[in-house]
């Protein structure tokens, strides 16, 4: 049973017959109600969509890399230089 309180929103949306008849058939495979089994699944699928979009996944070379880097960064250039002097003192 969802839990309804204050806190909570409504959430209105358009869907096929074919694609509610599977989400209902779903959940009731699942043993949960319509409502819990949507929430549970989008937020779900928001929480891996958000992970990927907010983690940067490197290869093993790549995170070696990166350490070496921090351990020994390089000499800074022109650029970087030119840049660290236009920033207020």
């Amino acid at each position: 049973m969802p839990n309804i309180s204050k806190e909570n929103e409504r959430l209105a949306l358009r869907i096929s017959v074919a694609d509610k008849a599977k989400i209902m058939r779903a959940s009731a495979l699942a043993h949960t109600d319509l409502t819990g089994f949507i929430v549970e699944t989008a937020v779900q699928a928001a929480d891996r969509v958000i992970e990927e979009a907010e983690h940067v996944k490197l290869s093993k070379r790549d995170s070696l890399r990166v350490l070496e880097l921090l351990d020994h960064p390089p000499a800074p250039n022109a650029r970087l230089l030119k840049a660290a002097q236009s920033l207020p003192a």
